[in-house]
């Protein structure tokens, strides 16, 4: 049975005669008349009664033509439906990022995107690069914002910008009121507060200090940026984040590291061959223009 099938059905049952059903429906009568008699051949019934001067239904043609009707607009719902995801006006996206964009980036962007797509269902979640590529291996999520290297197998990555580090205290911390940057060395005698080992952004710090050849006086960790920012904030810790965070929360002054640590390439990773929906494809177009 296909669609077809039911169109004719209720084009024959509202004119009651197969020649003005046919030319509504823009086809032949025979080729209405038979689609109407495989119709009932399937259904193992008649539908109409073709015996007098009009087409009537039959009982099994009045039971079957209200269900018909029923289905006919929940099709008819299914496909508003689904334009109405391709426009944006309905949808959803399932997000997540590494924490450190959560501080700077993640939440201008998603007020953006929401007030140009507020019917957009969205989920966002924080999670370590590795917890990402798999949820998106996994199809648990649409978009993860990380950074570019090696990845599983089945991800795609799509460059953004490129992230610069530097060395993040308080405003008011007396011991850097007037300096605008700090060399490797005396960075190893700074007491600091950085995120726990298994977040992308510490390796890539204790990368650079082995690099450098020191060993940084970690008096906390922390798993949670908003902790390590309060703690930078109110105290005489140092931290070592994103730059742009400085510009976002207020506070906080960045001080140039000598030399420097490398840029890191902020991403969109996707799964390979995913299905791109209209919203997902708003968001990446959004976040390439920051």
């Amino acid at each position: 049975m296909l669609l077809r099938h039911i169109r004719y059905l209720l084009a024959v049952a509202e004119h009651r005669n197969f020649t003005r059903a046919a030319e509504a429906l823009h086809v032949s009568q025979p080729t209405l008349s038979q689609q109407i008699k495989q119709l009932e051949d399937v259904l193992g019934a008649p539908l109409f009664d073709r015996s007098g001067r009009t087409v009537r239904l039959t009982d099994a043609g009045e039971a079957y033509v209200r269900y018909a009707r029923l289905a006919l607009q929940d099709l008819e719902a299914g496909k508003r439906a689904m334009h109405d995801v391709q426009d944006l006006t309905r949808g959803s996206l399932r997000l997540a990022m590494t924490p450190t964009f959560t501080a700077y980036l993640i939440g201008p962007l998603l007020a953006r995107f929401n007030s140009l797509y507020p019917g957009i269902n969205l989920s966002v979640e924080e999670m370590t690069q590795d917890q990402i590529e798999a949820a998106l291996a996994a199809d648990r999520l649409d978009i993860g914002i990380a950074f570019t290297g090696s990845h599983l197998a089945d991800i795609d990555s799509q460059t953004l910008f490129a992230e610069t580090l530097s060395l993040v205290v308080s405003e008011a911390h007396p011991g850097f009121a007037r300096q605008q940057s700090l060399d490797a060395q005396a960075l190893g005698q700074q007491s600091l507060v950085l995120l726990s080992g298994d977040f992308a952004t510490r390796q890539h710090i204790d990368l650079y200090c082995r690099q450098q050849g020191i060993a940084p006086r970690i008096a906390i960790e922390a798993n949670s940026i908003s902790a390590i920012v309060e703690i930078v904030r109110r105290g005489q810790l140092a931290t070592i984040l994103p730059e742009a965070i400085t510009r976002e929360l207020p506070g906080l002054r960045p001080l140039a590291l000598q030399p420097a640590l490398p840029q890191r390439t902020v991403a969109l990773l996707s799964r390979k061959g995913a299905y791109c929906s209209a919203a997902s494809e708003a968001f990446r177009a959004l976040a390439s223009a920051q």
